[in-house]
């Protein structure tokens, strides 16, 4: 991956104490989740030692795992900027958020929109932990968090904060950016996607990224996905077709479905990926 691709990737800060006061008892530290692997790779610190083992595991595969995030993020922000400064989005539904980073979906769309509201929900209540950040809102807008998961549709759709936040009759940004690659075919994602798609009324959109193995060779991809499932983080490399049926009975904006770096890039020097990636894609519903 180019490093002109982002900013350079910092160094990783040092981490939280493995058992902090601040937790949960429940919770399990020694337990890798992808938020946190996440933000290892970003340079943050709320992250745990099986997060940062599962996250060196996979860069011994793939060296550029930590641009890849970024170029997550970077996607993230082109999209929902798209939709609130020219698609006339007011409503983004955020779900599998992260620990929050720089541009996070309320910030870039009430760049845009000041009265954009936004609902994030996650399942790591480290997350929950850092809510406060997340709801940090223009004083035009709102923002919520929903400690949810994503096979539980309808409980995020019926969650009280969600209602309190977002009205369900005008569009809405369904944004899984990161996410579905965690969930199996077997877990029927895109059944759950469909679900999700099917409450949200006409001129609404999703986003979403989603690994690939296509720009990367088969060996090196069986080793970053093994690397994942030996830390108990399940990852599912797919296909363009593959991306593009979660999008089945959408309008696909243009450029379709591409690695996310070729998503109307701020720099067309950026735009064919070199390396390992993911596909990335925003649909309207008629």
């Amino acid at each position: 991956m180019p490093e002109a691709s982002g900013p350079d990737v910092p160094a990783p800060v040092a981490a939280v104490p493995e058992d902090p006061d601040w937790l949960p008892p429940e919770f399990n530290t020694g337990t890798a989740h992808p938020a946190r692997v996440y933000n290892y790779w970003l340079g943050g610190k709320d992250n745990f030692a099986a997060d940062r083992k599962v996250g060196d595991s996979v860069m011994a595969a793939i060296p550029s795992a930590p641009l890849l995030a970024r170029d997550n993020r970077a996607f993230l922000g082109r999209a929902v900027h798209y939709l609130a400064a020219e698609a006339g989005i007011r409503q983004f539904l955020d779900i599998g958020t992260g620990i929050p980073a720089a541009g996070n979906t309320h910030e870039v769309s009430q760049a845009a929109a000041p009265d954009a509201r936004v609902v994030y929900v996650d399942n790591d209540p480290i997350v929950l932990a850092h809510a406060r950040a997340l709801m940090t809102s223009d004083p035009a807008g709102a923002t919520a968090f929903i400690l949810g998961d994503f096979r539980e549709p309808g409980k995020i759709l019926a969650d009280p904060a969600l209602r309190n936040t977002l009205d369900l009759d005008l569009p809405v940004a369904l944004i899984l950016v990161a996410l579905l690659h965690f969930f199996t075919d077997d877990e029927n994602p895109q059944a759950i996607v469909s679900s999700l798609v099917d409450a949200l009324p006409s001129g609404s959109y999703l986003v979403m990224t989603n690994l690939t193995a296509d720009f990367m060779d088969q060996e090196q991809a069986i080793r970053a996905t093994q690397a994942g499932q030996q830390g108990g983080i399940t990852y599912v490399p797919r296909t363009q077709a593959e991306v593009a049926a979660f999008f089945s009975g959408l309008d696909l904006v243009d450029p379709g479905v591409v690695a996310m770096q070729a998503w109307r890039p701020a720099d067309a020097a950026l735009a064919v990926p070199d390396g390992p990636t993911s596909y990335a894609a925003v649909g309207r519903k008629a």
